[in-house]
């Protein structure tokens, strides 16, 4: 079983993502934290990371942090459905079949980006991930993924 808000990133050995690899110099380094149920994340937006206005988060920039988060998401209920802490045994990966963001308010630059996941549903080869992501009380976005499972040695540099 996996320990209380395990930082899924951290688990996953040879993890080059630009989104969510600690190891990345360049990425974001977004940190998803997993209970066992639903993955969180919280994001602090830079003031490059603008839109048009100096004052809002580029959609881009919101589309890549929910699209990592929740294919995070989607590799943590898959090790947990084997009964396996993440990271074990054979590596366990996902990538992102279909995106779909719903821009609901404007994200302030201020953040900070709180974003929730959740697999909703499973099978052998995908899983279907919902995530919101709100800064404050506003929801700013809401998405549906589908992560699709790749073999482990997709991964290998």
């Amino acid at each position: 079983m996996t320990p209380l808000m395990t930082i899924i990133q951290h688990q996953m050995a040879g993890n080059h993502c630009f989104g969510c690899s600690p190891d990345n110099p360049h990425g974001h380094h977004i940190q998803s934290h997993w209970d066992g149920e639903c993955a969180t994340c919280t994001f602090a937006p830079q003031p490059w990371h603008c839109a048009g206005s100096p004052n809002f988060v580029y959609g881009g920039l919101i589309a890549s942090v929910i699209d990592c988060h929740s294919i995070c998401t989607a590799i943590a209920d898959a090790y947990q459905r084997g009964g396996r802490a993440i990271g074990s045994g054979e590596g366990i990966l996902y990538v992102t079949g279909r995106l779909d963001i719903n821009y609901l308010a404007a994200a302030p630059i201020a953040g900070p980006l709180q974003l929730q996941a959740r697999v909703t549903e499973a099978s052998a080869r995908k899983s279907l991930v919902s995530c919101d992501l709100r800064v404050g009380d506003t929801l700013c976005a809401q998405a549906a993924v589908v992560a699709v499972k790749v073999p482990a040695s997709w991964g290998d540099a």
